[in-house]
């Protein structure tokens, strides 16, 4: 009796990862399209691209408010509901908010390439840091809010692979890597997506006055 109920809590936690990792995927695959913003950026200018953010941001905001009031809008609240995490059950889900906030202040307040950088560091970084985390993270690091050494490793390559293909000076990209990353590692929630950015971009700017 008591291994099958062993059993059985071992089946459930095993269907529970799974469909927490669907979930992660998912709502990191739809993070990782802010990537597409310095593209957009160029083929239409920084104007109508920071306009563009700014409406995809009302028009969200306006789904998530109609969503908790009982009225979901179609496409966006169930997208949102299928990439919530748990904490997001029953609250505003802030992530996209601020994702697109801190693609549009990256736009903003920086010039190509620091821009470009700020915005590949928060798709690529933050994104596929969350996903490696979730499959291969078993170090914690403390004081990180549960961010892992496997997580902040990948945070570290892909800020890196992004500094080294848009930089001249290798060493500015490794700067830029390590100092992402520690900002990434910051127990900061879906807050990383505004200081990640603008941390990189403010870096980019400082090392090309040194």
């Amino acid at each position: 009796m008591h291994v099958s109920v062993r059993t059985a809590r071992f089946t459930d936690s095993i269907i529970r990862m799974g469909y927490d990792l669907q979930r992660e995927l998912l709502r990191k695959t739809i993070h990782m399209l802010i990537a597409l913003v310095p593209t957009i950026a160029v083929m239409i200018g920084v104007g109508p691209a920071i306009a563009l953010l700014a409406s995809g941001i009302i028009v969200y905001t306006y789904a998530e408010v109609q969503r908790l009031n009982g009225h979901p809008v179609f496409l966006i609240s169930r997208l949102t509901q299928m990439a919530s995490r748990e904490r997001d059950f029953g609250h505003f889900v802030l992530g996209p908010v601020s994702l697109g906030l801190g693609a549009l202040l990256a736009l903003l307040f920086y010039p190509y390439p620091a821009a470009a950088l700020a915005i590949y560091a928060l798709a690529f970084g933050d994104g596929i840091s969350s996903v490696v985390g979730k499959l291969f993270g078993r170090i914690r690091i403390p004081g990180t809010g549960g961010k892992t050494v496997a997580g902040s490793l990948s945070c570290f390559v892909a800020i890196l692979a992004a500094g080294s293909a848009m930089l001249h000076n290798p060493m500015d990209a490794v700067i830029i890597a390590v100092f992402g990353t520690a900002i990434e590692a910051l127990p900061s929630k879906d807050f990383d997506n505004i200081l990640l950015p603008m941390g990189v971009g403010l870096m980019v700017q400082v090392l090309a006055i040194i």
